[in-house]
């Protein structure tokens, strides 16, 4: 797993507007837990894959319903419980990011720690499990067909989620990402947000797995047409899963609206959705906790924001997205291709970055 003290994009100088806060993480947002599997072998065969758990309700004791909303920019790729989220407006358990072909093994892990973790509901009660699971193409540096991720693999990720400060890069189901034709992979970036008399955190993790050089931008700054060697790709043939949290009092229709923004954020970065560009958003609000259906009170008595104090949110959402693809560059670390063998998805050098920045007078430091 990479080392938490490797420099984020802020550490480099780079000035993303916003207050983050503490972690600058997903994390940040209460209640809410990441942990990560990441398989790597130099092989025969070679494998870069891993999963990426989020717990929305760590600390929940009971089966606890988040409100959701989701967008899909471009449809070419996974998440599963989306038809779920859209009609009722909340799923319960996890979700968890993987690779193209593991999707069916983590739903299944994931159903299985939803059963143990929150036994009493399921034996007092007559539930289903449908937890979110998403994905990205990691075929280029890792085995892909071979199908490593196992149900323990899964099992691990949730078991090791933790508050706190987020390891990003070659981590979790981010381990063979490629973004921009650098090396990307898990990025998480929030933001603090005062609305009206109260306040509270937007944040995002990303799984960053899309985009051609050329397209790279951060901060307005053209910097794939600057940084131009070790090029792999001429077609795009990646992907991107954004997951947006919020304490804030949201109702499912505008945390809808708030996944839509995410595709603002990506776009930042200089990425228009390529054909083959699977650009899938959830954003999860914690706000409002209620009992399952299946134990409630008959009427829910639910606080929501008026949509005309949202624009700072929508603000911080795109904010977030942005700075968390460039942490994702940041953190990432040179990696051999599986396919084609005997190339190098080299991670964005930092001081080649930061002469391209200084020279459009976008770096502090």
């Amino acid at each position: 797993m990479p080392s938490l003290s490797k420099p984020r994009a802020r550490d480099l100088g780079l000035p993303f507007p916003g207050t983050p806060g503490r972690h600058n993480a997903i994390t940040d947002v209460p209640g809410i837990a990441v942990g990560f599997r990441t398989l790597v072998t130099d092989g025969p065969p070679q494998v870069r894959t891993g999963v990426t758990a989020i717990v929305p309700r760590a600390v929940a004791a009971e089966l606890t319903p988040t409100w959701a909303g989701y967008y899909a920019l471009n449809g070419n790729g996974e998440m599963t419980g989306t038809h779920w989220i859209e009609d009722a407006g909340w799923f319960c358990g996890p979700v968890l990011i993987t690779n193209t072909h593991s999707v069916g093994i983590v739903h299944h892990a994931a159903v299985r720690w939803m059963i143990r973790r929150y036994q009493r509901d399921f034996d007092d009660l007559h539930l289903w499990a449908m937890p979110v699971v998403a994905e990205t193409y990691d075929g280029v540096l890792s085995d892909i067909y071979g199908l490593h991720v196992g149900e323990a693999d899964a099992l691990a990720a949730l078991d090791a989620a933790s508050t706190g400060p987020v390891a990003e890069g070659n981590v979790g189901g981010g381990t063979g990402m490629i973004c921009y034709e650098f090396k990307g992979g898990t990025g998480t970036s929030s933001r603090r947000v005062a609305v009206a008399d109260r306040t509270g955190t937007v944040a995002a993790l990303v799984q960053a797995n899309h985009g051609l050089r050329d397209w790279l931008t951060i901060l307005g700054v053209p910097v794939g047409r600057h940084l131009t060697g070790d090029r792999i790709f001429e077609q795009e043939q990646g992907s991107i899963i954004v997951i947006l949290a919020t304490d804030l009092p949201l109702m499912p229709h505008q945390l809808r609206r708030l996944a839509k923004r995410a595709a603002i954020g990506v776009g930042r970065g200089g990425s228009p959705g390529g054909n083959n560009s699977g650009d899938i958003f959830l954003a999860l609000g914690t706000g409002n906790p209620i009992e399952l259906p299946q134990r409630g009170a008959p009427a829910w008595t639910i606080e929501a924001l008026n949509d005309e104090h949202f624009d700072p949110i929508y603000e911080a959402a795109v904010q977030c997205v942005e700075e968390a693809v460039v942490n994702a560059l940041i953190a990432a670390a040179d990696t051999p291709t599986f396919r084609p063998p005997d190339h190098v998805v080299r991670a964005i050098d930092h001081e080649a970055l930061l002469a391209v920045m200084r020279r459009y007078g976008r770096a502090t430091a």
